[in-house]
This record gives structure tokens, C-alpha cells and sequence, in this order.
């Protein structure tokens, strides 16, 4: 006999019983922006790292010779660092050690990463890697005191004490400075081109320089960059390495700061700063241009 009963009311599935239409609650993916006491910390790391920069640059517009007391707005210390001949030989000193440092250094490790990324793995790579890098891992007074000693002994035999060996010093220091990007960028790439270049009977030289060196560009300029501001600010190996009157600049700012210290080395910095501030835009507006 059929059932009466109205099938709208019939009971649902007792406490318990699974029904197969609960939806999993979705986990929001990890995010560091959202532990406790991030944004914090973060505030923390900015105020100690930009603050005392503003205070430098600030401290620089100062009228009087004290760099903790501020006695009124004036340029006097950028211009008495703009007269003074010794700043101005300095810096001249230091951009081209730096320039010539940093396209030599950006050369090698082009080649160097080229090498290690773009060919089969060989025994010994690792070492290969190791020895790019050892400017890295090695204290830098201990490069100091190595270069000394080397280049204390070619003086002695040649008798030239030019700026050759600061060129040469700052260029071994700087190159795994310019590898590290440049290697970043090539492991990054896709092969699919420069096999399709290969395919269609491309030599390795043309194939390098039509699709590799485009893609790579913004990795060299990298390197590039941080080769040269490396170079241009390096106190300890400049200070092993300098024959007599071959400050560079931090070298010369280094020997002031031991006698007085006046507003003029915060303009020299403050200059600098602004310097290494253009060339970081700089690259940034060329790489977006590039992408």
C-alpha cells in the first residue's frame, strides 16, 4: 500500500550522517605581511636604516661647524667642498677607478656566467662557483692584506706604482658583485629561443647577440650598477692597495674624519647619496623599458 506520508515533509538525515555538501574551508595562503607584530618590526628597520641618512643630509644644509647643533639653512659647506681641490681629485680618482673597475669586472662575469649556466655540467663546477665567490665568504681585510703583499712584490720588481693596481684590486673584489645578477638573470631565461636560434642554423655569436644579450641586458646593467657603487664607496682593500696620493674619496674622508669633522663631509656624502639615488632610477626606468 503507497505511502501517504507528503514527501516535502519528510525528515532530513539524522545528527551526524555526512551528506557530502559540506565545502572545505579554504587556508588564505602564507603571508609574512600578516604575522603579528610585522608591520611593526618593519617601521623599526626603516626608521633606523633611512634615519640617520636624513639627519646626515639635513646636517649638511647647516650654517655653523657643528654637526649636532643646527645654527640656520645655508650652502657653505657644499661650497667649500666644491673649492676645496683635494675633494675634487679625489672623486675624480674614484669614478674613474670605479668605471674602469666596473666594465672589466661586468666583462669577466658576463663570460663567468655564460660558462656556468650555458653549458654541461662538468667535474668541478662547484669549485668553479666557490672561487667566483670568494671575495664573498673571505673577510675583506684578509683580501687586504693579500693584494699587499702581491703587489708589494710586483712594485719591487717593476718599479711602477700607478693606479693600475687599485684598478685591478677593485676588479677582483667587484666581480662576484656583477656575477650574481647577471647568473640570476640567465638562470631565469627561457632556452626555447636560443635553441630555436640554434635550430635555424644560427652561430653561437649571433645567437648571443641577437636573443641572449637583449634578454640579459637588464642583468648586466645590474651587475653593472652594483659593480661601480662597490667600488666607488670600498675603504679597506683601497687603503692596503693606495701608493701615496692616491686617496680616493672615501679613503681621503676617512683621513678627515680622524682630525675634525665639519658639515663639509656631510655634503660630500649627502652628494653621493644623491648620486647613487639617480643611478638606481636610472636602471630602474631602463629595465622597466627592457621588460
Amino acid at each position: 500500500m503507497a505511502s501517504t506520508t507528503d514527501v516535502g515533509t519528510r525528515p532530513g538525515p539524522g545528527p551526524g550522517v555526512d551528506t557530502g555538501t559540506t565545502q572545505p574551508r579554504r587556508r588564505r595562503p602564507f603571508s609574512v605581511k600578516r604575522l603579528p607584530g610585522f608591520a611593526t618590526v618593519a617601521i623599526l628597520c626603516f626608521v633606523m636604516l633611512y634615519a640617520p641618512i636624513f639627519t646626515l643630509v639635513v646636517y649638511s644644509f647647516n650654517d655653523g661647524t657643528s654637526i649636532a647643533i643646527w645654527e640656520g639653512f645655508s650652502w657653505r659647506w657644499y661650497e667649500a667642498a666644491w673649492a676645496n681641490e683635494q675633494v675634487k681629485e679625489a672623486s675624480v680618482r674614484s669614478v674613474v677607478i670605479a668605471s674602469f673597475a666596473s666594465l672589466i669586472a661586468t666583462t669577466v662575469a658576463t663570460m663567468a656566467a655564460l660558462a656556468t649556466t650555458r653549458s654541461r655540467n662538468f667535474k668541478g663546477q662547484t669549485a668553479v662557483y666557490a672561487m667566483i665567490n670568494q671575495p664573498l665568504m673571505v673577510p675583506e681585510i684578509v683580501t687586504g692584506v693579500a693584494l699587499l703583499i702581491f703587489f708589494a712584490l710586483i712594485k719591487v720588481a717593476t718599479g711602477y706604482t700607478g693606479l693600475a693596481y687599485l684598478v685591478a684590486a677593485h676588479t677582483a673584489f667587484c666581480i662576484p658583485f656583477a656575477y650574481l645578477p647577471i647568473r640570476a638573470r640567465l638562470e631565469s631565461m627561457d632556452l626555447s629561443l636560443e635553441t630555436a636560434a640554434a635550430d635555424l642554423y644560427a652561430t653561437p655569436w649571433m645567437a648571443f647577440r641577437r636573443i641572449t644579450l637583449p634578454l640579459l641586458w637588464p642583468g648586466i646593467l645590474a651587475g653593472l650598477m652594483l659593480a661601480f657603487v662597490i667600488s666607488l664607496d670600498d675603504v679597506v682593500i683601497t687603503e692596503f692597495v693606495k701608493s701615496a696620493g692616491q686617496d680616493t674619496l672615501p679613503t681621503y674622508m676617512l683621513g678627515q674624519l680622524r682630525r675634525v669633522v665639519t658639515p663639509e663631509m656631510n655634503a660630500i656624502s649627502t652628494v653621493f647619496f644623491s648620486i647613487s639615488v639617480a643611478l638606481v632610477t636610472v636602471f630602474f626606468f631602463l629595465s622597466r623599458r627592457r621588460r
